[in-house]
């Protein structure tokens, strides 16, 4: 009998990569998405369209404890993967009870369907190196004290405090992965890697005379997201649940992000490359570096794109899809 899995967000990158890799490891996969990307699936569902036969999706929303609760007794998971979210830390500053009420509420309302319908399904939250924040320790791990900077990274923070005590109180296996910022050819538009590899096609083909970044200082520790799934997966087929950083150990600034896109298109970032103070963050977190060594002795994961292939993985991609759009 196939191991049954239920993805929330099954519709972003994270989401499709994980689906993909759940459906070669033979899974049953279930998806919740919204209504609205059920009646278009052109614009809502591009990131699965090329596997949405072996898939069942279910109409539901996030923000409706009933909407879940039947979706759990439905489909009853053996494994539950929470990676819905407003996960945009710009935008939640813009929208900051939008984003806690979406973020907290979701979290909650699957945890406590799964505690009543389903109590052998294994659960894992997406937790977010946000949660760092104003980081104490350079690394950062397992250890390390939160400190948010940002509505995203609080909510997050909240979350990860439910998965525990869900896991501590009533006895769930219950996971979080802290997860570093992990990109891919399928990033959303409004992140600041994507927005770069997308403004060096533009400009590479003659559709853009210049890209607006904000601050080119602030640094991070960024993989593929298609690696990070793979820990994901792991962190369910334990014997135990726990809690683990998922990260590259690296770190590289927006300046570095920027300068390896342009190089990699034979540009000189410097000529097209504009900063607008109005896209620095309220509040800005400056180094963000995981430790993964517990993943790594525990998981058996470790990161294998490296930071340059990554940047270049995705100026490549973006330059084929618009040249695409063209003919």
């Amino acid at each position: 009998m196939k191991k049954r899995a239920l993805i929330t967000g099954i519709t972003g990158q994270d989401g499709s990569y994980l689906a993909e890799l759940l459906l070669k490891k033979g899974y049953e996969v279930h998806g919740i998405v919204r209504r609205v990307a059920l009646e278009d699936t052109e614009h809502h569902l591009w990131r699965i369209r090329h596997i949405m036969k072996r898939l069942i999706l279910h109409s539901g929303s996030m923000e409706s404890y009933a909407s879940i609760f039947k979706i759990i007794e439905n489909v009853k998971p053996r494994e539950c993967y929470h990676l819905a979210a407003q996960s945009f830390v710009s935008y939640s500053f813009e929208d900051e009870f939008s984003t806690i009420n979406t973020n907290i509420n979701g979290t909650h309302f699957l945890l406590s369907s799964i505690k009543e319908k389903a109590p052998q399904c294994r659960f894992y939250f997406a937790g977010s190196s946000e949660m760092f924040g104003k980081v104490r320790d350079v690394p950062q791990n397992e250890k390390t004290p939160f400190h948010p900077r940002s509505p995203y990274g609080i909510s997050k923070v909240a979350g990860f405090d439910l998965t525990r005590n869900y896991r501590e109180a009533y006895g769930l296996f219950a996971c979080s992965g802290i997860l570093f910022n992990h990109e891919s050819p399928r990033r959303g538009y409004e992140f600041v890697t994507r927005k770069i590899s997308m403004g060096v096609a533009r400009i590479k083909l003659g559709l853009a005379d210049s890209l607006i970044l904000g601050n080119l200082d602030a640094k991070r520790d960024w993989g593929y997201a298609r690696d990070y799934v793979q820990a994901m997966w792991r962190m369910l087929q334990r014997e135990r649940p726990d809690d683990y950083v998922i990260a590259t150990g690296e770190t590289h600034s927006v300046r570095e992000f920027a300068q390896i896109a342009f190089a990699y298109a034979g540009l000189d970032w410097k000529k097209y490359v504009r900063v607008d103070k109005a896209f620095y963050r309220p509040a800005e977190v400056q180094v963000l570096v995981g430790d993964y060594g517990k993943a790594a002795a525990e998981l058996g994961w470790l990161p294998k794109v490296k930071f340059r292939e990554l940047v270049e993985m995705m100026v490549e991609s973006d330059i084929k899809m618009l040249q695409k759009r063209q003919r």
